[in-house]
């Protein structure tokens, strides 16, 4: 398993969470992403959707989305095999 912080990306981090997919993470392991929810000082939940939807396009399977702080989000994903 392994974790990759991804807030200092703000609402960028979509792409470098796909990056890190591809070329880190190995077929059948658990990576842990986290990504902030907070944009100008408001909550965009947007975020999590768009992250579950972009593991579901690459048919990685998304195991857990959950709030893990008051601005923060982590999803926890199994990459094909």
């Amino acid at each position: 398993m392994v974790r990759y912080d991804l807030r200092h990306l703000h609402e960028d981090f979509l792409g470098r969470m796909n990056e890190l997919l591809d070329e880190k993470v190995r077929p059948g392991e658990v990576a842990i992403f986290l990504f902030e929810v907070i944009s100008n000082g408001k909550e965009h939940f947007d975020s999590v959707q768009k992250s579950a939807d972009a593991i579901k396009e690459r048919g990685d399977e998304l195991l857990n989305s959950l709030k893990f702080n008051e601005v923060d989000w982590t999803i926890v994903v199994r990459k094909k095999q």
